[in-house]
């Protein structure tokens, strides 16, 4: 927002919708038309995807400042993925029309379009790795490391609010593993395990632990 001018910046605030959606909502929907850019104000999304006998892959989660579906908009397809709101969220939907309208008037939007998608095909390749070549330990120190990427979720700091039940929704881990892969991770000093948060005490340990 702050490399738009003020009549760009005028014209977001005005078309942007803004909605609350409750905790396991839907914050939009495989299969539908995509019609908007979707940022979230305040909460947590989990982006994911279920097959129609039933199995479920989580792809990643977004916080508090973070934007998503710019490759959906990109795509004339019907969306691939579920957004489910982990917890009560409140999520920003920028039409199709303003979001057109930016790369057509916008240089600077279309750099930081070019750094999302870039920085998310990173996060997309990595996930893939994770997930066949890690265990539990690491696989959960990942997610968390993902979740304080400053180009993808400039909002955050080195505290996260999530709790262990909604790590576990990330990584496809029993809330049970996720405890003792925390616990694991905290003998490390790598986290702080607090009441519903997690804080960050080294997240270079996180991103390269094995």
């Amino acid at each position: 927002m702050r490399s738009l001018d003020a009549a760009q910046q005028a014209r977001v605030r005005a078309e942007i919708v803004e909605r609350a959606v409750p905790a396991e909502g839907f914050v939009c929907q495989k299969g539908e038309t995509v019609e908007a850019w979707i940022g979230v104000i305040d909460g947590l999304v989990k982006i994911s995807s279920v097959s129609l006998d039933g199995k479920a892959v989580s792809f990643t989660g977004v916080p508090s400042g973070g934007w998503f579906g710019e490759g959906s908009l990109l795509k004339p397809e019907p969306r691939r993925y579920d957004g489910v709101a982990l917890r009560d969220s409140r999520i920003a939907y920028m039409p199709r029309r303003t979001f057109q309208w930016l790369l057509d008037t916008s240089i600077h939007f279309n750099r930081f379009l070019l750094e999302q998608i870039n920085e998310r095909l990173g996060q997309f390749i990595g996930a893939l790795e994770h997930e066949r070549l890690l265990g539990p330990d690491a696989r959960v120190a990942r997610c968390l490391a993902q979740l304080f990427n400053q180009l993808l979720y400039p909002r955050a700091d080195n505290r996260i609010e999530i709790s262990q039940r909604e790590v576990g929704f990330l990584t496809g881990l029993s809330r049970q593993r996720v405890n003792q892969a925390l616990q694991s991770l905290q003998e490390r000093e790598l986290v702080r395990v607090e009441y519903g948060r997690i804080v960050v005490l080294s997240l270079e340990g996180l991103q390269t632990l094995e």
